[in-house]
């Protein structure tokens, strides 16, 4: 027994040290990608790993990723990957800035938006708080002023307004859908997916109208893996779009 004891005491003392040595073996590598010819953060520029570990930056061109001491950076924008930089050879992991080299007709336009996605979202909650608040009545007490308890009348009236009911609950579930497709919009629109696609006039139409996203993946996804799924929707539309026109039939 003590034998057994002391043969788990070695397994777990290897476990925690084995342990130890993957969570060392992690590094954080920080940074902004710029572009080369002018004084501009790049966004929704890809970041991975050779291991597969992947991020992307933000608005102002920042980005984290944790890697392992192995791997190699690689930054993608527009489908254009730069040469592999091995962690080991990063002298800043804090500060790993680098310059893309991007045509000007393929820098993002800056546009001032006249409008605020989450604020008219806002505004919109507001103005229909009666809707979007709306509970079909059920049996419930009220205590009156001299704190008996009974049924609450106005509930129990407002179950039999059926049609009433019916109609507000319509009206409250046409509001959440059209709240979900403008989120959509908002996040899948059609900047982004012509700076990632490359698309443009009919395709772009086409390719958007046929890869719209799903409210859960928009709401739930990351920046990289929607940005990857915009990449990868498009490279198949591309494929599809060319077997179609080798097709005789």
């Amino acid at each position: 027994m003590r034998r057994l004891a002391g043969l788990r005491s070695i397994i777990t003392f290897i476990t925690c040290i084995a342990c130890s040595l993957t969570a060392l073996g992690q590094v954080k590598i920080s940074g902004t990608v710029y572009d080369a010819s002018r004084p501009l953060p790049l966004p929704a520029v890809s970041v991975y790993s050779t291991s597969g570990k992947g991020t992307s930056t933000d608005s102002m061109g920042r980005y984290t990723i944790y890697v392992a001491e192995t791997d190699s950076l690689v930054f993608s924008y527009l489908n254009r990957p730069t040469a592999k930089f091995p962690v080991l050879g990063i002298q800043n992991v804090f500060q790993f800035d680098i310059s893309l080299h991007v045509p000007v007709k393929e820098l993002p336009v800056v546009k001032v938006q006249p409008r605020n996605y989450r604020m008219d979202s806002i505004q919109n909650r507001r103005d229909y708080a009666k809707a979007f608040d709306f509970q079909k009545p059920g049996l419930s007490t009220s205590t009156n002023p001299n704190g008996a308890v009974g049924l609450d009348l106005n509930e129990l009236i407002g179950m039999f307004r059926f049609r009433s009911n019916k109609r507000m609950l319509l009206f409250q579930k046409r509001l959440i859908r059209e709240e979900q497709d403008k989120f959509i919009d908002h996040r899948f629109n059609r900047a982004l997916t012509r700076r990632i696609t490359g698309l443009s006039g009919d395709s772009l139409i086409q390719f958007m109208t046929l890869y719209r996203p799903s409210y859960e993946f928009a709401k739930f996804s990351n920046e990289y893996d929607f940005l990857e799924y915009i990449k990868l929707a498009s490279q198949e539309y591309r494929t599809v779009g060319e077997a179609r026109k080798e097709s005789p039939f």
